[in-house]
């Protein structure tokens, strides 16, 4: 089995601000690396090699114009004990666009709709059992932002899951259109 995404590689300059933005978070928290900064546009989860085959030629049909991706503020998914923290990337409408388009080929490949809301965003932490409350990190961090960087391709990554976290391969590189 084959555990998959497709997602955007934040350009050098928005990793830094990323990575500053990390340094001194609350404590038990499971802080991302910058091999792991990414924006997700779709997440696929466990296939068999033929329907990876198949993402990744479905995925070469995809249409769209290079991105310029900036951040503004961060944001925190509660999910009870567990929980992101995360930055949110801009130009959402430009983000969603690609979405719908990669979530329009994966589902020409038999993949189910992407049903969840979409929110461009980094990942930036993971909440342990013992992570301390975020919100001093989140009010000091709100005003979080790093100008438009441009970014050419979008990547179908494989995640391979590890006793020290996630580690993300890129599997193909798919071109985007001319900046606008």
């Amino acid at each position: 089995m084959h555990r998959l995404f497709v997602a955007l590689r934040p350009p050098l300059e928005i990793r830094r601000h990323c990575l500053a933005a990390m340094a001194g978070g609350p404590p038990g928290w499971a802080w991302q690396d910058d091999a792991q900064l990414h924006v997700t546009l779709r997440f696929i989860g466990e296939v068999e090699r033929p329907v990876a085959e198949d993402i990744a030629s479905a995925l070469n049909s995809v249409r769209a114009p290079a991105a310029k991706i900036g951040l503004h503020g961060v944001g925190f998914f509660d999910q009870g004990r567990q929980g992101v923290l995360f930055a949110r990337t801009i130009p959402r409408d430009l983000l969603e666009a690609l979405h719908k388009k990669v979530d329009r080929a994966l589902t020409g490949v038999g993949l189910p709709p992407e049903r969840r809301a979409f929110l461009p965003h980094i990942t930036l932490a993971r909440r342990r059992k013992t992570g301390a409350d975020p919100a001093g990190w989140l009010k000091a961090h709100s005003a979080l932002s790093a100008p438009a960087e441009p970014v050419g391709e979008f990547i179908l990554y494989e995640s391979h899951l590890g006793r020290d976290g996630p580690h993300y391969e890129p599997i193909a590189a798919y071109p985007l259109a001319g900046l606008r």
